[in-house]
């Protein structure tokens, strides 16, 4: 059994065990408040067997339900708030219509077992709630605060056993403050139940996380939109993101891998719909190596002391031209790969060269980065210029 299951077990066992203490100390004891208490215990061992039933169904995947059953552990939670609404209810109850003609017996022992029964539903319900966050279920985490309306129910028995015991009568005001925090644990177990069925968007904080995975793929340009749901424990999530990347192949190469980054850094992950789509730019960026001089066109790449950048808008108008130093000239090892990923961080798209780059790492770098590369024989910059400017340097071209 998976963990979800073994605490569901767990908490039927220990409810069980409860029911039978309970009994046996409003047997001892005559108190009626025991006796009641017995009985919602009772109620907590069938809520726990539903969790438990309902855990199991969540895990289906039947054709009526492509995207699984999960939402079944939110129908179990929001039956758990409505159970925890009905222990607040029952507190109450016990306290303003208890019966007093009954003359307590063996008190010292019912308050002694009253405590054992608040020491074991705090510590397991503090435990389930730890494992229910952990492993992101919400019908144990319902369990857990069901459970703990126990300790509450204990609670307010003990007060008033002691204050039977002293003459003192603090059980009335003791059970609303307890009926008001188990009303609060109700509704927000409610709330959330409520949220998940209505496909209401997972967390900010999530969604952020998310975010940044994408944008870490330095393929991605833009993202468009980004959603997501829970279903159960489970996170479906649709991202619309922009790529640098020409070819569809590629494209979903990169999809699938930033499918993975996010299911290995975040838990729970159990659909991820990506779509992708071209970049689109009103202009392009073009780059060119340079010679000492600032005019002619290096022979080299990576140890070329100068890059001449042009951005043309679609019509071949001129935008901008620079030229910049580059950063890596000086650089003994891996200069090559170090100006291409300089060239990808400025937005190049086409780079125009004299020496041909295929079979080397700066050609795998700039083509993954989805920068094509023009091989060229114009000796200057204006040259280029001059052919950009009439459209005449295109991709594959070779000119004189």
């Amino acid at each position: 059994m998976e963990t979800s299951e073994r605490l569901a077990l767990a908490s039927i066992v220990i409810n069980i065990f409860l029911v039978a203490l309970k009994y046996g100390l409003a047997k001892v004891s005559g108190s009626l408040a025991l006796a009641a208490d017995a009985i919602h215990s009772f109620s907590d061992v069938v809520a726990s067997s539903t969790i438990f039933i309902g855990i199991k169904l969540s895990k289906r995947h039947p054709p009526a339900f492509p995207y699984g059953l999960y939402k079944v552990e939110n129908l179990i939670s929001l039956l758990v708030a409505f159970l925890i609404f009905g222990a607040g209810f029952e507190i109450i109850k016990i306290v303003f219509a208890k019966e007093r003609a009954t003359p307590l017996r063996q008190t010292p022992v019912a308050i002694i077992g009253v405590g054992i029964t608040m020491v074991i539903t705090y510590l397991f319900s503090r435990y389930e709630y730890k494992k229910g966050k952990e492993i992101g279920s919400p019908s144990i985490i319902a369990d857990a605060q069901h459970i703990k309306t126990d300790m509450f129910s204990a609670l307010a028995i003990l007060v008033g056993l002691l204050g039977e015991t002293f003459g003192i009568g603090l059980d009335k005001i003791v059970a609303l403050f307890i009926a008001v925090l188990i009303g609060k644990a109700g509704l927000e177990i409610l709330v959330d139940s409520v949220k998940v069925l209505l496909d209401a968007s997972i967390d900010f904080a999530t969604l952020d996380k998310v975010r940044n995975i994408a944008l870490s793929e330095p393929h991605v340009a833009e993202i468009k939109k980004i959603l997501g749901r829970s279903s159960g424990r489970y996170k479906f999530i649709e991202l619309v993101i922009t790529l640098r990347v020409h070819n569809l192949e590629k494209a979903h190469l990169i999809s699938k891998q930033i499918e993975q980054m996010i299911k290995q850094k975040i838990p729970h992950v159990d659909h991820i719909l990506i779509h992708y789509e071209p970049i689109s730019k009103d202009s392009l960026v073009y780059t060119a190596p340079l010679d000492v001089d600032q005019v002619t066109i290096s022979e080299h790449f990576g140890d070329a002391p100068y890059f001449y950048f042009i951005k043309l808008r679609k019509d071949n108008y001129i935008l901008e031209e620079k030229i910049v130093s580059n950063p890596y000239a000086k650089e003994k090892k891996g200069k090559g790969i170090k100006v291409s990923e300089w060239l990808i961080k400025n937005g190049v798209d086409i780079l125009v060269s004299r020496q041909r780059l295929e079979g080397r790492g700066p050609f795998y770098v700039l083509s993954d980065a989805g920068i094509e590369i023009i091989p060229t024989q114009y000796k200057t910059i204006t040259n280029i210029k001059q052919a950009l400017v009439k459209g005449d340097l295109i991709e594959g071209s070779f000119q004189q």
